[in-house]
């Protein structure tokens, strides 16, 4: 109950701050920005997850980092989605959060065995080309 107590303070403060600076139009169309960008990254959610889910499978990462990257971007998504300067920071943060661990994870990879992209139009390398010359006698 507390933690709510220190929440709420820290948003009116803040928010009435940053307010009173850019104006209550701006505020609005922040409120409304903010919402619509959480809104899309939910929607959009889907393929982060079966990135995340890829990356697992080919053992990029552990299972602990991909509970964390995508509990970050849905509590951030509903931060954005919630009205509030406060809210809206701390879900931006989480955004920056799981794109710098996933961006770190590509180029740093933890294990040797990552491949996620396949080849799908690889020949097959084992195959050896031969001429077949067919005998045939002709009766003429």
């Amino acid at each position: 109950m507390i933690y709510f107590v220190v929440y709420l303070f820290l948003e009116v403060l803040i928010s009435v701050n940053i307010s009173s600076q850019i104006g209550g139009l701006a505020t609005f169309f922040e409120i409304i920005f903010t919402a619509f960008l959480g809104i899309a990254i939910l929607i959009n959610f889907r393929t982060t997850f079966l990135q995340n889910l890829s990356a697992v499978s080919f053992n990029c990462i552990d299972l602990e980092e991909f509970q964390k990257l995508n509990l970050f971007t849905v509590f951030g998504a509903i931060l954005l989605i919630l009205p509030g300067f406060l809210t809206d920071i701390i879900g931006i943060a989480l955004q920056f959060s799981v794109f710098t661990s996933m961006i770190i994870n590509y180029y740093n990879v933890k294990s040797g065995k990552c491949n996620i992209k396949t080849d799908t139009t690889r020949k097959d390398e084992d195959v050896i080309d031969v001429e077949v010359i067919n005998d045939t006698i002709s009766d003429k």
